[in-house]
């Protein structure tokens, strides 16, 4: 199976990001594009992206994208900021590379866009790999 096969049945299965309306758009090693639309559910009081919605679409890509090297990982640190309001309606997508490999860890870096092309927030994460 290659990765674009298997990181789609992965996602496919993944439960957290099926409950979250979070899609894989584009795979391949080391680079993951994930998508969600701003619905009413993500929006926080003031009516823009809630900010936990932006950062779990950040998680779930970085996390794809660490594990198109076949192995399993889970996030053991981040540092995220946000630079922009989302808006319902809008077509959220991050796309995630991974800078760095070691034996152990994976170095992931992220940003995400609306469809406009305006950059909402950017990320770095540091994943630990577990088998």
């Amino acid at each position: 199976m290659g990765i674009a096969e298997d990181m789609a049945a992965y996602c496919s299965g993944h439960a957290f990001m099926t409950k979250n309306h979070i899609r894989l758009e584009e795979t391949e090693l080391n680079r993951v594009v994930t998508v969600m639309e701003a619905g009413p559910d993500t929006l926080n009081p003031y009516g823009f992206v809630h900010g936990g919605a932006l950062y779990t679409l950040a998680d779930c890509a970085c996390g794809a994208a660490a594990r198109t090297d076949g192995r399993k990982y889970v996030t053991i640190s981040s540092s995220f900021n946000f630079l922009h309001s989302g808006l319902e309606g809008d077509i959220l997508r991050a796309e995630a590379k991974v800078r760095r490999r070691g034996r152990s860890t994976c170095f992931v870096n992220v940003d995400l866009t609306n469809e406009r092309g305006d950059l909402l927030a950017s990320g770095n994460y540091t994943f630990f790999h577990i088998g």
